[in-house]
């Protein structure tokens, strides 16, 4: 971690990660402060999302490492930030990314606002990726040391400024060892099961959830020789390539083998499917809106680089077009199963991230669009 002056801020989310982000922090000298952030408000008692659970672990480990705790409420902020957002995606049939608005808009935004107003210089998170200086002296986001943990997916929207005020104290660990630091420092988080998924949904069925926001809307199943094989509650509780849930049983003269979405129309409430690893959810080309560039602009108007189109799939070769209204057309050299309206495609150059885009549609012929011809 290369030493920097003054304060800094610890994003303490009551969970390992940030727990030794902070230990690694004092152990090296730094005068640091933990700020626990609340960015939903509970609506039951099924514990789905303990914010006061994981406040109570955040005290806990800065009383430990004998530094101060500051918390804020960033509710409101979230549910106009993001949750709107993911909620009018749903609307449109799309799957979106919460993730990557949540660093965006709180963690790296108003988190980092708050912090340097509380006279922070830098702010710190348990998040897996580096930092680094380019040639010309431009920061750059780099991979994590462990590539199984590595986020950059989802910080790939970050921008020189924030970056500029960032440390990332786990970047360099893999993750057995930053569970050995906690039990080694006696942490209260050093056993706690690592949250997954969305805080607001949790553990509760997406499905459920998702129904109080956006109202069920029936429709058709269909095969994608057009033969109905069921009903559905409303395409937006799926998502392309998804098996589960579907309800739909053999059929004669059938291959036996499973279903899975292949497209969704959303207008006519439709929803397509076919048998097996079907060639239809498999595309070479995408387009993209919305691109964020790490280092504030496109490497070139025409590139070659790696990316992903979700999170922990392998890099897949591909060139890059930009065009001059900052859309995107990516050429993949082998042929992508199920890319998602609505989700990130994240470029790569070797170990940096250089941004990424949303994905707007496929050449796939069920697939790549949000609503089916």
């Amino acid at each position: 971690m290369a030493a920097r002056d003054g304060l800094v801020m610890v994003g303490v989310s009551g969970g390992v990660d940030s727990s030794v982000a902070a230990l690694r922090l004092v152990r090296d000298g730094r005068r640091v402060a933990g700020l626990f952030m609340k960015n939903w408000e509970e609506d039951d008692a099924s514990g789905t999302c303990p914010a006061e659970a994981d406040a109570a672990d955040a005290a806990a480990v800065c009383a430990a490492l004998g530094i101060d705790l500051h918390t804020r409420n960033f509710a409101a902020e979230y549910w106009d930030g993001v949750f709107e957002h993911f909620l009018a995606e749903h609307r449109a049939g799309r799957t979106p990314n919460p993730d990557v608005l949540c660093n965006r808009e709180i963690k790296f935004r108003t988190f980092l606002e708050h912090a340097q107003d509380l006279g922070a210089q830098t702010i710190a998170t348990g998040h897996y990726a580096r930092t680094g200086r380019g040639p010309d002296g431009d920061w750059r986001l780099l991979r994590a040391a462990d590539a199984a943990k590595d986020q950059t997916y989802f910080l790939h929207a970050l921008g020189q400024a924030q970056l500029a005020a960032t440390e990332f104290p786990l970047g360099d660990l893999e993750k057995p060892q930053v569970r050995a630091l906690a039990r080694e420092a006696g942490l209260a988080t050093a056993a706690k099961k690592d949250s997954t998924g969305i805080c607001f949904i949790g553990e509760r069925d997406f499905r459920g959830f998702l129904a109080r926001f956006v109202p069920p809307q029936p429709g058709e199943i269909r095969s994608v020789d057009g033969a109905v094989l069921g009903e559905h509650a409303g395409v937006h509780f799926f998502t392309l390539g998804q098996r589960q849930g579907l309800g739909v049983g053999g059929r004669a003269g059938g291959s036996g083998a499973p279903w899975f979405v292949v497209g969704k129309d959303s207008d006519r409430q439709i929803l397509w499917v076919d048998q097996g690893d079907s060639p239809l959810l498999y595309s070479h080309i995408l387009t993209a809106s919305q691109a964020t560039w790490v280092a504030g602009a496109a490497p070139a108007a025409a590139f070659a680089c790696t990316a992903r189109t979700r999170y922990r799939q392998a890099d897949q070769a591909c060139q890059v077009q930009v065009h001059g209204d900052g859309a995107l057309t990516v050429h993949f050299d082998a042929p992508q199963r199920a890319v998602t309206p609505g989700q990130s495609v994240v470029f790569y150059q070797g170990e940096a991230c250089l941004g990424g885009a949303v994905i707007e549609s496929t050449d796939a012929a069920f697939g790549g669009l949000a609503r089916a011809a």
